[in-house]
């Protein structure tokens, strides 16, 4: 998850893209470097290669349940840059179904449902470390 390609082929897969040449044609990427990154997300388990034909053989990559969990993940690094660097006219925008409005991405803490930007915390290392 730590670089721009495997985030975007996840953002591409959220929105219903599922083979080879439909992230390849929407990112622009070298075929080399999208099969490294769609090996890497399916060892991860954020991605399950299927193959959905036999002749020729053809395989899709879907979200798992843990690439599922990611979108919210990706929904509020979406809103920072929203607000912290871009101008937000050019950068693609969660709306929900609903409403038509667009979704405005937020962190909370589940215990206490406050929004972790406004919650005193510190980072604690496990021990040995």
């Amino acid at each position: 998850m730590g670089d721009t390609w495997s985030v975007l082929i996840l953002r591409d897969a959220s929105r219903g893209m599922t083979q080879f040449d439909q992230f390849r044609t929407s990112l622009g990427i070298a075929p080399n470097i999208l099969s490294r990154r769609l090996k890497a997300l399916t060892e991860a388990g954020v991605l399950a290669k299927r193959r959905y034909s036999e002749r020729p053989p053809r395989d899709e990559y879907v979200l798992t349940e843990a690439g599922r969990e990611f979108l919210p993940i990706m929904a509020a690094l979406g809103e920072w840059g929203r607000r912290h660097n871009g101008g937000g006219a050019a950068l693609s925008q969660l709306v929900a179904d609903e409403t038509g409005e667009p979704v405005r991405a937020v962190v909370v803490d589940a215990a206490s449902g406050k929004r972790l930007d406004q919650v005193p915390m510190h980072l604690v290392m496990p021990l040995g470390s």
